[in-house]
């Protein structure tokens, strides 16, 4: 099996242009794509798995990776799947976040010379003269075509800026650039980028010839059923600092059971006929597969170590062991009490535990919280000094906990 076939059979591939071609090419090892990567935040989320495992398995079959850091796109935003419009980042946010960036895709792609390269838009986007670029690319788009593309169609609702409306040519104009300049013949992207990225291909078309060989996959993404990388209106990061390897762990134990096998041939690298013997698998043996799926993917991103550490920590949980290690914790400061105590809505919003004291509220008058494997149903209940430094366990819901001290 190609490596081509392998990413069909692991339900990866969603639309692509030239499926002859392409499978020719990646199979063989001659592939030079690229993957974009908008600089929103100073660390990559688990909604970034797809691409980051995707780019690591074409390097392993002989294909180059760019990793394309959006340092100019970043400064418009990509409407795609949105209501709204993003917030703008200054230049120095976006450079911050590009190089933390780095770091993180290291740990899955071997970059050097005659391997993956990392590159920025912003090196070309940032010092086209507008009016060049209007003679230049601005005749290849239809106003009417692009209207018509999917990545618009929820802010059409809300309305959509002239600044916003620019991305689709941003984007389709970093293929052209990379197709020139680094022999780039390939990109990827989610299925929600369909529209942008042919976009891409047709402008290379029209510039360079029809015998210009580009060529553009998109993968599934989470309009077609898996939510990867949220979780209660917060994101599953890769920084530790951010999601803690415990919580990246529990994050990955709990996915739904419909979608555990489909994260599995997805996302990790467990070879096929392993993750096919796991689709008789039933009941309690769909929680020995999210145990897999988690470990697999802490280990990719936190060390084999860590992922033993929040194996053995859930495991002891669950088991009603007590046992705390490894497990997230917050410590606060005197700062955080009133009058020497903290009521217990507050110490839920503030380990991250529920999102609102409103959320708060009605977990603990729905019996869904613990402190110390005692249930609580008081949302009066406070916790003094004296308490908090022998440090109290909190638990929502059945698979949700957080250890509290006072420094």
């Amino acid at each position: 099996m190609g490596i081509y076939e392998e990413l069909v059979a692991r339900g990866l591939i969603a639309q692509v242009t030239n499926e002859e071609e392409i499978r020719e090419m990646v199979n063989a090892g001659k592939a030079t794509f690229y993957i974009g990567f908008d600089c929103t935040a100073d660390s990559l989320t688990a909604g970034h798995f797809m691409a980051l495992t995707l780019m690591k398995r074409l390097q392993m079959a002989g294909n180059k990776p760019i990793a394309l850091i959006g340092g100019g796109t970043t400064m418009i935003g990509d409407p795609s799947g949105r209501t709204d419009m993003r917030k703008m980042l200054t230049r120095e946010d976006i450079d911050h976040n590009a190089e933390c960036f780095r770091r993180q895709m290291e740990k899955f792609i071997e970059f050097g010379p005659g391997k993956a390269q990392m590159v920025n838009n912003a090196d070309w986007l940032l010092d086209l003269n507008y009016v060049e670029l209007l003679r230049e690319v601005g005749a290849c788009f239809s106003v009417n075509n692009m209207l018509r593309a999917k990545c618009y169609e929820q802010r059409m609702e809300r309305g959509l800026s002239f600044f916003e409306f620019n991305y689709m040519i941003m984007q389709s104009y970093d293929f052209y650039y990379l197709f020139q300049h680094y022999d780039c013949n390939m990109q990827f992207g989610g299925d929600d980028q369909w529209s942008n990225m042919l976009g891409g291909t047709e402008l290379i078309r029209k510039k360079l010839g029809k015998d210009a060989h580009a060529m553009t996959i998109t993968l599934l993404t989470d309009s077609h059923g898996m939510k990867m990388g949220k979780t209660a209106g917060n994101a599953v990061w890769l920084d530790p600092n951010k999601t803690s390897p415990y919580d990246f762990y529990q994050y990955w134990r709990n996915v739904d059971d419909a979608d555990v096998l489909k994260c599995i041939r997805m996302l990790t690298f467990l070879p096929l006929s392993e993750i096919d013997q796991m689709a008789t698998w039933e009941g309690s043996q769909l929680n020995r597969a999210k145990e897999i799926l988690a470990f697999e993917l802490t280990k990719m991103v936190h060390g084999e170590e860590e992922a033993k550490k929040a194996e053995a920590s859930a495991k002891a949980l669950f088991a009603g062991t007590g046992s705390s290690e490894n497990m997230p914790a917050t410590e606060l400061g005197e700062a955080d009490l009133t009058y020497g105590a903290i009521d217990l809505m507050s110490l839920l919003v503030k380990t991250g535990l529920c999102t609102t004291r409103s959320d708060a509220r009605r977990n603990i008058q729905q019996g869904g919280v613990t402190v110390d494997d005692v249930k609580v149903t008081d949302i009066a209940k406070s916790y003094t000094a004296e308490e908090l430094k022998a440090g109290i366990v909190l638990k929502r819901g059945k698979k949700n906990f957080n250890k509290v001290t006072l420094k």
